[in-house]
């Protein structure tokens, strides 16, 4: 097949291009640097000679937007907004002009749509969309609206012939220098991994080969269209999560943080809290329901995979960090 991948360039285009590619397939990554043979040139908002690479494609899964892992000022929040409701406006319009159209347009979407809580999972069919909820801070609602946004232009985009499909993601899980998981385990290594803010809210999250696998899936499944999630069955609180990875990796030790310590790291990391405090408790109910099955549904099992592959390639020769989000 071939397959777009605009804003294939970040963490999760990463993983996609190296394993469709290894499975045969003709991968296109639109960024706004090319750098490798085959890259095609766009700008995540206007329409140009990049649409020719829509054009008789097989799939495209639109990556792009300005990565979450920054200071939530206004500036950097529009930026995120901007960059995902623009880019998936335009992939729909390359589709929509396209003579022979994608049979299927997967969008990248996020589980952070989901409401902050602690009570029950959110699945697609109960889950409850966030925005409203009380005790948290203004720019977590604005963070959902992003999303609902995101999803929206591509529900509005007129694809007749191409199926589409919103991935609402976990956070991916890649040994991958840069991604989220090596910033997870350098605070582990570093015996700073213990609980923030008592370590209740919960952390969701993927295997990138179930990512992979699940794209795949999705990418064969005719019948699947409209919202998905893409979570593993095992949401755990954020000390236990931590736990586990520590002890996959060696470290007895995990000093604790309180709200305004993990304020205060946020600040020095040029990040933000929302991606430590905000408790994803999302779990996928619709691959199940198609018969989709996850090899690595555990995070003990997961961590140590993650860990050993992580010590392998730290071995190796050092590979250059990936940024989360692809433009």
């Amino acid at each position: 097949m071939k397959i777009v991948l605009p804003g294939g360039t970040g963490q999760v285009g990463t993983i996609l291009d190296r394993a469709l590619s290894a499975a045969g397939h003709e991968v296109v990554v639109l960024t706004r640097r090319p750098r490798r043979p085959g890259d095609v040139a766009w700008d995540g908002v206007n329409l140009g000679p990049w649409a020719e690479a829509v054009d008789g494609a097989d799939v495209v899964i639109n990556l792009s937007g300005r990565s979450v892992s920054c200071r939530y000022t206004p500036e950097n929040l529009r930026a995120m907004m901007d960059s995902r409701v623009d880019s998936a406006r335009v992939v729909g319009e390359a589709i929509a002009s396209a003579r022979r159209p994608p049979k299927v347009w997967l969008q990248m979407s996020t589980a952070t749509i989901y409401a902050h809580r602690f009570d029950a999972a959110n699945d697609e069919a109960t889950g409850v969309i966030g925005g409203t909820e009380s005790g948290v801070p203004d720019h977590w609602a604005y963070s959902v609206r992003i999303a609902k946004n995101w999803e929206r232009a591509q529900e509005e985009a007129t694809t007749p012939g191409t199926r589409k499909v919103a991935l609402r993601a976990a956070m991916v899980m890649s040994p991958d220098r840069g991604g989220v998981f090596d910033v997870l385990l350098r605070l582990a290594r570093l015996g700073l991994g213990g609980p923030v803010a008592g370590g209740g809210q919960y952390v969701s999250w993927i295997h990138d080969e179930d990512f992979v696998r699940a794209v795949e899936f999705l990418i064969a499944r005719e019948d699947v269209e409209g919202a998905v999630n893409l979570a593993a069955p095992g949401p755990l609180p954020q000390r236990e999560f931590m736990r586990v990875l520590r002890r996959a990796w060696g470290m007895p030790l995990g000093l604790p943080a309180s709200r305004w310590m993990a304020e205060v790291g946020a600040f020095v990391l040029r990040s933000d809290t929302e991606l430590l405090l905000k408790s994803r408790r999302v779990v996928s109910g619709r691959l199940g329901d198609a018969g989709f099955t996850f090899d690595w549904a555990g995070w003990e099992a997961a961590a140590g995979d993650l860990v050993r592959r992580s010590r392998g390639a730290r071995a190796g020769s050092g590979r250059r960090p990936v940024p989360v989000s692809g433009g």
